[in-house]
């Protein structure tokens, strides 16, 4: 094989010198085109073995959940217990990291979990949940596992989940209430924000393409388009608003925590639905944003916090969360600026070794220091690697790898951290360690055809779901 690639390249290069120059290729043109083809194979080599890498750090945070935390929500990795969110277990983490399983081609394992789920997971619970989580965790986890198994029993799941969820969004305005109750469908909770009312539509979108319900897409849909209906003359969203009124109650934007989502799902929509609506919301949104919120900073670009109303600068700040949004440019053909904000989110990973969950860029203090395993900055990653193919994200994913596993893994899983600067672990592992980071760090690695972001979509879980003809 090595001999057919070298002759390949080799052969290539030659025809264009010669086409170009109109003269034979010389020994040290042949010497340099080999020499390009060896170095081709070794960093094949060294990725592939990264990809392994990977899935055994995945198998050793896997096999301390099963071991002291199996049908649990959540293992405690410091002190080897167990964490249910509501007092009584929705299998959190299985549901999450089914199909993470299922893309690291761990079949035994992924058999195992779904055997849980199918026969352990009831929604039939007297628990107060909080929607947008359950929505883009169980919900989205559900979906995406049900299309890559074909077990009907993981979408009669999904389809009993959402029956019972759908009240969230009998308020007033059609923005969903924080919390509903599984039984009763009683909802509550009226401070809410964009991204948990804006982070709905692919995963009730698929549902109801699935179960051919059109309620669970036509809910959603409204919620999202009720959210952007509130936005700002100069096109910006704020950071929390009343559900029953739909009045802004915190009038500050960014693109980090209680927006964040809502900017990806506008894109994402279109892309998996074809919802065009959702691509003239995508394409106001994300040219306000871009209009408002960079700032450059000693020839580095970052995105901070403005007054929706205004666009007036309120802080410089940007941390874990928003370090998707580099992927998301990408992802929506935006590279340079991609690239730009990509190179700033890794320059704040590297202050300390690790993110902070919130970095001021100016005065270059972290003022939230905690990290709780985000994958957000892996995802951009993986993306700008997908879309430009320079080996140069993933030299960068070693890099986040190795801190990552450095400060954050213990005897049974990967620990939080209280403190980047400390690296002091807290006892805390939640599910999206396995649904998203480990995730994306082996898409990073893995050969292309594992997942192509152009043929699913991926939900902020990095649940991939695939189109659905209506």
């Amino acid at each position: 094989m090595k001999t057919m690639l070298r002759t390949f390249f080799a052969g290539l290069a030659f025809s264009l010198l010669a086409a170009c120059a109109s003269r034979p290729p010389s020994t040290d043109e042949a010497a340099t085109a080999d020499a390009a083809v060896a170095a081709a194979l070794a960093r094949q080599g060294a990725d592939a073995q990264m990809a392994e890498r990977v899935k055994t750090e995945f198998l050793h945070a896997w096999t301390g959940y099963k071991q002291y935390a199996w049908g649990h929500d959540a293992l405690l990795p410091i002190s080897k217990g167990a964490h249910d969110w509501y007092g009584e277990s929705l299998l959190m983490t299985p549901v999450d990291a089914l199909d993470t399983l299922l893309v690291m081609g761990l079949d035994k394992e992924a058999d195992e979990a779904r055997e849980l789920i199918a026969t352990r997971l009831s929604f039939n619970r007297d628990l107060d949940v909080k929607h947008f989580e359950i929505v883009i965790r169980l919900l989205g986890g559900l979906l995406s596992s049900y299309q890559m198994t074909g077990d009907a029993r993981l979408l009669a799941l999904a389809d009993d989940l959402g029956t019972r969820l759908l009240p969230a969004f009998d308020s007033p305005t059609g923005l969903p209430y924080v919390y509903v109750n599984l039984r009763t469908g009683k909802a509550h909770g009226n401070e809410s924000n964009p991204a948990e009312a804006g982070t709905l539509l692919l995963e009730y979108g698929t549902l109801s393409r699935l179960t051919g319900k059109p309620v669970y897409y036509e809910k959603a849909k409204r919620a999202l388009v009720e959210t952007y209906k509130r936005r700002s003359p100069i096109g910006l969203v704020g950071e929390r608003f009343d559900v029953a009124s739909g009045k802004w109650t915190r009038t500050e934007t960014h693109i980090g925590a209680r927006i964040d989502s809502y900017y990806e799902y506008l894109w994402k929509c279109w892309k998996l639905f074809g919802d065009r609506d959702c691509l003239a919301m995508w394409n106001d949104s994300i040219a306000a944003a871009n209009r408002h919120l960079p700032e450059e900073v000693d020839g580095m670009l970052w995105y901070g916090h403005v007054d929706m109303a205004t666009g007036a600068r309120v802080s410089s700040e940007y941390g874990a969360l928003d370090a998707f949004m580099p992927g998301l440019l990408a992802y929506s053909g935006d590279l340079d600026r991609a690239k730009r904000l990509q190179a700033s989110s890794f320059a704040m990973w590297q202050v300390h070794g690790i993110e902070p969950e919130i970095y001021d860029y100016r005065r270059r203090v972290v003022t939230e220091p905690a990290y709780p395993l985000r994958p957000e900055i892996v995802e951009s990653t993986w993306y700008l690697y997908r879309t430009t193919a320079d080996p140069a994200y993933r030299d960068m994913g070693r890099t986040l790898f190795d801190d990552f596993v450095k400060y954050t893994r213990t005897d049974a899983g990967f620990a939080s951290l209280k403190s980047v600067v400390t690296k002091q672990k807290a006892d805390d592992m939640e599910s999206f360690v396995l649904a998203e980071t480990f995730k994306y760090f082996y898409l990073l690695y893995a050969a292309p055809e594992t997942l192509d972001p152009a043929q699913v979509v991926l939900n902020t879980e990095a649940h991939p779901l695939q189109p659905v003809t209506p």
